[in-house]
């Protein structure tokens, strides 16, 4: 009885004050339209594909910085570039990333290559790309890697663990739009390579091959992509699955989860939802004992794929890990580097 007297009150207060601020003298109140207040109580719907395609990001300088190796074939550097992950913002943030560059050669194809996951506090630029990086800059590739928000030397992402994970496509595609400059950074920094800026491929390693996809649907552009045990399950299954990884057994994620779900729709955001908008060639390596990424994942891939009649091939490797560390690491790089240089022999993509 009392809790209902302490409710009814609240109502009666909160009345009176509205019915006030409507009709004090020498005043006007203007509600706010519905369109205002759905873009204040769910600002991340900008993130979701259907809006990321329908936004247009804008190309940043890119810089060249600190020699990271030299050999005889290519040289390793950092870049930066700046993005306004949160979307029009006006606000750009710093991110920083590995390049490898070939020491000869002009129009050559640039591959941008997504990491999988890595503790932040474990990080080194170039961790999880720059084996494989290397391997492409020696056989003609130039080669980018971004850190991401909050690695390396780059600036910080949000606060909001959500808002953190969809920075990382705004970031990307950001990336992808900037590759017109890249020949303008590589002569300010006197290297003699150039690169093709309509030659560009995509590849991506677990956490990394999701973002690939989520780029593919995104853009629907036929970036030649290479995925090694992509995490490719609906969102946010896909990060939920990993729960067990966490001091806390997820508990503060599933938290995190529910409160986004009270407020947006996760179809919206899951890349499982828009298969059906890749349009680009990809090639897809699977270990058959990854413990990270189950096999049956990639076989469900390949399959929703071949059903769409997309350009697919797919490879399995008996006991291999979810790094190929097992001895079919080779094997799975030169592929990748076959796979390439057929999609860029024939033409221009």
């Amino acid at each position: 009885m009392r809790k209902s007297l302490i409710v009814l009150v609240i109502l009666v207060v909160v009345s009176s004050a509205f019915y006030f601020l409507r009709h004090r003298s020498n005043s006007t109140f203007t509600s706010p339209n519905s369109e205002t207040l759905q873009q204040k109580s769910t600002p991340l719907i900008k993130y979701a594909i259907e809006a990321l395609s329908k936004t247009n990001f804008n190309p940043s300088q890119i810089s060249l910085g600190e020699l990271v190796n030299s050999t005889p074939d290519f040289t390793s550097r950092i870049f930066y570039f700046y993005v306004d992950p949160s979307i029009n913002s006006g606000q750009g943030r710093k991110v920083s990333g590995l390049i490898n560059i070939p020491n000869n050669g002009t129009d050559l194809p640039v591959i941008v290559m997504f990491r999988g996951y890595v503790d932040r506090e474990k990080y080194q630029t170039g961790v999880g790309t720059n084996h494989a990086g290397e391997v492409f800059a020696k056989n003609g590739f130039i080669t980018l890697a971004p850190d991401f928000l909050g690695y390396g030397e780059s600036d910080m992402p949000s606060e909001n663990p959500m808002e953190e994970r969809f920075q990382t496509h705004t970031t990307a595609l950001t990336l992808l739009a900037s590759v017109k400059n890249l020949n303008a950074a590589l002569s300010e920094a006197g290297v003699a390579a150039r690169a093709d800026p309509d030659r560009i491929a995509i590849w991506g390693h677990s956490n990394g091959g999701q973002i690939a996809l989520t780029i593919l649907e995104i853009t629907g552009k036929s970036y030649p992509t290479v995925l090694w045990a992509p995490v490719s399950k609906p969102f946010p299954y896909s990060i939920l699955y990993y729960t067990d990884d966490f001091d806390d057994h997820g508990r503060m994620l599933r938290k995190v989860v529910a409160d986004f779900e009270k407020d947006y729709d996760s179809e919206g955001y899951s890349l499982a939802s828009y298969f059906e908008k890749i349009k680009a060639p990809v090639q897809l390596h699977q270990g058959g004992a990854d413990e990270a990424v189950p096999l049956k994942w990639s076989d469900q891939l390949y399959e929703q794929l071949k059903e769409l009649d997309r350009d697919i091939q797919y490879f399995t490797y008996t006991g291999e890990d979810h790094n190929f560390a097992q001895g079919a690491w080779g094997q799975v790089v030169n592929r990748n580097i076959v796979f390439y240089q057929r999609q860029f022999g024939s033409n221009k993509e």
